[in-house]
């Protein structure tokens, strides 16, 4: 078996299903650098792009053959770059699904040329895996020693001057959260088993980019010490209808790729399809009709990224299953393996639209009756 890395030199025979964002976006970022270094654009210490070329890879520049990645608001990453060349973290807090994650990703392969540093928080994480831990057979043996070391990737980042992602930082214990205080203060990590002056100091470029749901505020709360070592912005989801309708379509795109092996064969998903699904979302995450009438809005995540997981989960069964022609009967069986995960309330809240809501838009177009027809037995 081989490892994907670069600290191997090795790669997995085939196609990787997800690469970092530096690989999938290697000629846009070598793009970008060649156009920092032709207009002389300053780059702050550290940073692998200049701020302006950051701001370009995120939101994209047409003349520069750069993709727009990031679908929101412009100003908001245009904070988030000045955030990072400050000496506070950026917290990027909002309802699951409204791109911060990517948005931390591409933030930190634009900035530092790498994604990949990244603490994961749940409630198994400990302090090692924010500070260091050891290797226990080179403990016992030779005893604590920068060999014995295994650093996290806090303290990579700080050793190489690098971003550093911490996602879902408020499912990690309070104590475990409030080890990155004094990382972020100071800008060092003390190692005493090596020395009582032993330490990692932090070069120019390190930062800590952390992600947190607004539904996890009840989780562990983060304590007010570390609340003020970060600039927080909120990720809103997308309200227009059209805006997303084309995010959903350009993700779909991205999505079915190379490599699910598909070339010019994916599935044509109509855009009169795609407007279903987009509606049914926003009906329900906002608690009303785009008639007005209100819903019952469920407790399940109706995201823009879990509208993209259905458009994929229906191309997949359009090809394999079906004609190859997504309808909105795809679009409806496959809602209910995203809106239904065992909540009987929401169970109900959903035969309540689709009985209401949907059927009496069935009444006037097929497209709706369609859908209502896919759905009506599956959220009984």
């Amino acid at each position: 078996m081989t490892i994907t890395g670069t600290t191997t030199g090795t790669t997995e025979p085939g196609v990787e299903i997800r690469p970092p964002a530096e690989i999938r976006y290697a000629a846009e970022l070598a793009t970008l650098d060649a156009w920092d270094t032709e207009r002389g654009h300053e780059r702050p210490p550290g940073w692998r792009l200049s701020p302006r070329a950051v701001r370009a890879f995120i939101i994209g520049s047409p003349e520069l053959g750069v993709t727009r990645k990031f679908y929101g608001d412009d100003p908001l990453v245009d904070r988030a770059v000045v955030s990072l060349m400050g000496r506070q973290g950026l917290m990027l807090v909002g309802e699951p699904g409204t791109a911060k994650s990517m948005l931390s990703e591409l933030l930190s392969a634009a900035v530092s040329g790498s994604s990949t540093l990244t603490v994961q928080g749940t409630a198994g994480t400990t302090e090692d895996h924010v500070r260091y831990s050891w290797n226990y057979a080179l403990l016992v043996s030779e005893g604590p020693s920068e060999r014995s070391l295994v650093p996290s990737p806090v303290c990579t980042g700080m050793r190489e001057g690098q971003v550093v992602r911490f996602e879902e930082i408020t499912r990690c214990a309070p104590e475990i959260q409030d080890t990155l205080v004094s990382i972020l203060s100071e800008k060092q990590l003390m190692v005493p088993e090596l020395g009582p002056d032993a330490r990692v100091a932090a070069r120019p470029g390190f930062t800590v980019i952390a992600t947190a749901n607004l539904k996890d505020r009840g989780v562990h709360e983060m304590s007010a010490a570390l609340k003020r070592r970060f600039s927080f912005e909120t990720v809103a989801p997308v309200r227009d209808r059209a805006f997303e309708i084309e995010l959903v379509q350009r993700q779909l795109e991205a999505e079915l790729g190379p490599a699910f092996g598909w070339g010019g064969d994916r599935p044509e998903v109509p855009l009169d399809v795609l407007e279903v699904l987009v509606t049914v979302f926003q009906d329900l995450r906002t608690g009303s009709t785009r008639e007005g009438a209100p819903v019952k809005r469920p407790e399940t995540v109706m995201s823009t990224a879990e509208a993209v997981n259905v458009a994929v989960a229906a191309s997949l069964e359009a090809r394999y299953l079906g004609d190859g022609t997504v309808t909105a009967a795809e679009v409806a069986r496959q809602i209910a393996g995203v809106a239904l995960k065992g909540e009987e309330e929401d169970a109900r809240r959903l035969r309540h639209y689709v009985d209401n809501v949907v059927r009496e838009r069935a009444r006037a177009d097929a497209r709706w009756k369609a859908f209502f027809t896919a759905a009506e037995p599956l959220w009984r």
